[in-house]
């Protein structure tokens, strides 16, 4: 009797060892895609640059419906860009409903210093920014290539916003002043005014000639950020109220202009909330 319950034991193992189909579990893992990427060779900064573009929920190239374009600054994937297509994404949603639903173009960043400043007359900025000081050309690209490039590609309507933050509040606000005609939104949050001892506060503006009827948002936010790093002391807060004095100085009713003050965010938290807070003003649910 032992040896026959000995040899069913041996049987089943070997049976189990020997026989035994190995089941591989079914794959479905798929990528997860927020959106696409774009490449534009640049005359204008002889470069190539990268684009991501987010596409709403919906837009297809066989349907005539056109888009609202936002347009960000530091638009890598590993800067601003997930983060702000998560904000117009769920405020789009429909049972939100705050915000359009809207193409987001997020400009990836090579040399900021290089792409967002006007050139400097102070020698400690020029020797720790040694490519600095050729937003000009920035501009250049952004309305003679990518615009038209953007409107080309994608059915856009004619609603363009701007989003710049730090240096590339700097650069919204620069383009505010001096070329308010190529976006009709500009997001500026904590904009480095301070660049060049502020001499953008300095600078005629576009926005007080009597002729500019284009209907322009502006929405300026800065958190509690204390002093700039400049050797003549200057306040973030006091610089960014600054600005919006000086384009509300234009009292022209085309344009509306929403300052935000943020003392419970800093430099470094202040994006989220600002942009969240700007899509209420600037899209009020009526």
């Amino acid at each position: 009797m032992k040896i026959i319950l000995t040899t069913l034991v041996l049987s089943l193992f070997v049976t189990l060892a020997f026989g035994q189909v190995t089941i591989k579990p079914e794959t479905t893992s798929k990528p997860f895609v927020l959106g696409q990427i774009d490449e534009i060779q640049s005359l204008e900064l002889s470069e190539k640059r990268i684009l991501n573009i987010y596409l709403p929920e919906g837009y297809s190239q066989n349907d005539t419906s056109k888009y609202p374009v936002i347009y960000l600054l530091d638009g890598s994937a590993d800067e601003d860009f997930i983060h702000i297509v998560g904000l117009v994404q769920f405020n789009s949603f429909e049972w939100i409903n705050q915000v359009p639903k809207s193409i987001v173009v997020g400009i990836a960043t090579v040399d900021r210093r290089r792409d967002y400043t006007f050139p400097t007359t102070i020698a400690r900025d020029k020797s720790r920014n040694p490519t600095a000081g050729h937003s000009d050309k920035f501009v250049a690209f952004i309305e003679k290539e990518l615009q038209p490039f953007i409107e080309k590609k994608y059915r856009t309507t004619n609603s363009k916003t701007i989003i710049g933050q730090s240096l590339g509040g700097l650069l919204a606000a620069d383009i505010l002043l001096k070329k308010p005609t190529l976006f009709n939104k500009y997001l500026i949050i904590s904009p480095s005014i301070w660049w060049n001892n502020g001499s953008l506060l300095n600078q005629s503006i576009a926005l007080l000639q009597d002729n500019f009827k284009q209907s322009t948002d502006v929405y300026i936010a800065v958190g509690k950020e204390g002093l700039t790093p400049t050797e003549i002391p200057r306040v973030m807060e006091v610089d960014a109220n600054l600005l919006a004095e000086k384009i509300n100085s234009a009292k022209n009713k085309n344009i509306k202009v929403f300052f935000d003050y943020l003392p419970q965010e800093n430099h470094g938290t202040i994006l989220h909330q600002a942009v969240s807070n700007s899509f209420r003003l600037l899209y009020p649910i009526k």
